[in-house]
């Protein structure tokens, strides 16, 4: 039996080997039943060879470039590129693998899951787990980051069948691949990812036809306690395995990533809580914060719920069927895997019934133009190629972003007295602290009062607890305000490794306090006493908790 984690104790296993291959795109096409409590359909993910086989196989060399980094480092433990064995000990048990052999009998076990003993002892064990690149006879191991997932297929993905994909594999630079049609299938892979980022959209509709391009063989696969492993017969290398690959499966319904309950209205919805364990139980993935993508999905459910997402474009529904609609959401900033945010319930959207001039006026446009905006009409940006907000003019001087606000039923009449007319108070007021808006939009919804937290920010979205409300004005924009700091802080910049999330925190706490004074339009005077008594607070509040909680629980994990 695999080890069980003590919470209190362990950290989160990062299984994912990034360091040989990574996501750079992700397609989900998923089902919402709430009657069952499950999410069910397929995941297609566009691979890249990673940087550190990249460098191996530019000096000429076969085989793993290991050293001492990519061992687990007791002082980045959320940092981690599995390839030691002590995270792979030999006593787990594998005995989930699919079959790929034709007329050989399906062995599906009550979770959805396969087995097949003689498929199974080519990889066994999974001891020599560091060893994925083929030391002796192995074949390459992709290794993604899943739990509490029923996996029913995974398989290769024809690319080369999509005819719009034949410019890519027309390319001249195809002239020294191999025309062997796995080289050819991972060529255009390649090509694909590789898109310039003023081709975005043409990128994105790239990506929709090559998910729904025909299955052209079956990989194995197995799924242990914390990961999914992944490999195709004789294929010995990451640059030699499938680039684009589809995995079928559901989620369970007692699954940690996402929660099944009711909202204050007392009716059924589900949303990721930003749990522990992250999205793994949502869908497949790579959740080391280094690893970055992009992602579009689509989702379907009853015409009666609403899909709110972590998407740059509001989602209009397009009915399918009688009873059955479709939202589709797509982003192109590369993100961790663990920023993906869902919630599907019977929301209601938020609107001003009435004009009230505190909220029409354009006070929120009377600010001073942001000052740290000058630099980046100089400047270019350093990060990875992508349709950047900073380097666009329009965006620049864009102010307060295009909004929403959702809630229950029951707590509409709330929000529109207190939430409402605050949003475009606290965009104006991180515009004019720290310039350009990182997305292009913002929906912020009131969560389930099961939500464990006062608020949580996604790209594109804000979760909101019900206790903010009561609270009036203060509480509630402050709030909003620490939230919205996080698209910088957190979001648009963040920790390379989750032990050091308090960076984060700490800029979006400080950050909150300078907003929020802003968006009130205090005197200098009023601001001073203002942070100066929300200091002294905070002393004691750490003072006391210091004092008088176990040294376990200061440990952030």
């Amino acid at each position: 039996m695999e080890t069980q984690l003590d919470p209190m104790k362990d950290d989160l296993p990062l299984m994912a080997n990034t360091s040989h291959m990574l996501v750079k795109h992700y397609v989900l096409d998923l089902d919402v039943d709430f009657k069952s409590r499950v999410i069910e359909g397929f995941i297609v993910l566009f691979l890249d060879t990673g940087s550190r086989y990249r460098r191996a196989s530019s000096t000429g060399e076969e085989g793993c470039q290991f050293d001492e980094t990519c061992k687990i480092r007791a002082s980045e433990p959320g940092h981690v590129l599995v390839s030691d064995a002590s995270l792979c000990s030999s006593k787990t048990k594998y005995n989930d693998f699919a079959v790929c052999g034709k007329g050989e009998k399906d062995t599906s076990d009550k979770n959805g899951n396969h087995s097949n003993k003689e498929q199974a002892s080519g990889i066994s064990s999974s001891k020599n787990c560091c060893d994925i690149e083929h030391h002796g006879n192995k074949d390459f191991l992709l290794v993604l980051d899943c739990c509490d997932l029923s996996v029913l297929k995974v398989e290769e993905v024809d690319v080369a069948a999509v005819s719009s994909m034949e410019k890519f594999s027309g390319s001249d630079k195809l002239t020294d691949v191999s025309k062997e049609m796995g080289n050819l299938r991972n060529h255009i892979v390649r090509e694909l990812v590789s898109l310039p980022s003023d081709r975005w959209k043409e990128q994105l509709d790239y990506y929709t036809h090559c998910s729904q391009a025909p299955g052209c063989g079956e990989l194995l696969f197995t799924t242990g306690t914390w990961s999914l492993e992944i490999r195709k017969s004789g294929i010995q290398t990451p640059t030699d395995f499938p680039h684009a690959i589809r995995i079928w499966y559901k989620t369970k319904p007692e699954g940690r990533s996402v929660t099944w309950t009711t909202d204050q209205s007392d009716r059924p919805c589900v949303y990721t809580m930003g749990s522990p364990i992250n999205n793994r139980a949502l869908f497949p993935c790579q959740e080391p914060p280094i690893a970055l993508s992009t992602w579009q999905t689509s989702v379907r459910t009853a015409a009666s719920f609403v899909v709110l997402m972590s998407g740059e474009n509001s989602a209009e529904p397009v009915q399918l069927q009688e009873g059955i609609m479709s939202w589709y959401y797509y982003v192109t900033m590369p993100m961790p895997a663990s920023t993906f945010t869902i919630a599907v319930g019977c929301w209601q959207e938020v609107k001003q019934q009435s004009f009230t001039p505190a909220v029409q006026t354009n006070n929120e446009f009377s600010l001073p133009f942001s000052q740290a905006d000058f630099r980046w009409h100089e400047e270019s940006c350093g990060h990875v190629e992508y349709p950047c907000r900073f380097q666009n003019p329009a965006a620049r001087l864009q102010r307060v972003i295009p909004y929403r606000v959702f809630a229950p039923w029951c707590l509409m009449k709330c929000c529109e007295e207190h939430l409402l007319q605050l949003v475009p108070q606290c965009l104006s007021a991180a515009y004019t602290t720290l310039g350009t808006h990182p997305f292009s939009r913002l929906d912020v919804l009131i969560v389930p009062s099961n939500f464990s937290s006062l608020g949580m920010a996604s790209p594109h979205i804000i979760f909101l607890s019900q206790s903010v409300l009561p609270g009036g004005s203060h509480l509630c924009g402050t709030r909003l305000c620490h939230e919205i700091a996080h698209a910088w802080f957190g979001l648009a910049i963040g920790a390379r490794d989750w032990t050091e999330e308090w960076i984060s925190e700490g800029f979006a706490t400080f950050l909150e306090d300078v907003f929020w004074a802003r968006a009130q339009q205090l005197s200098h005077d009023e601001v001073k006493a203002q942070q100066e008594l929300k200091a002294l607070l905070r002393w004691r509040r750490l003072r006391d908790e210091v004092q008088n909680s176990e040294e376990e629980l200061q440990v952030l994990r």
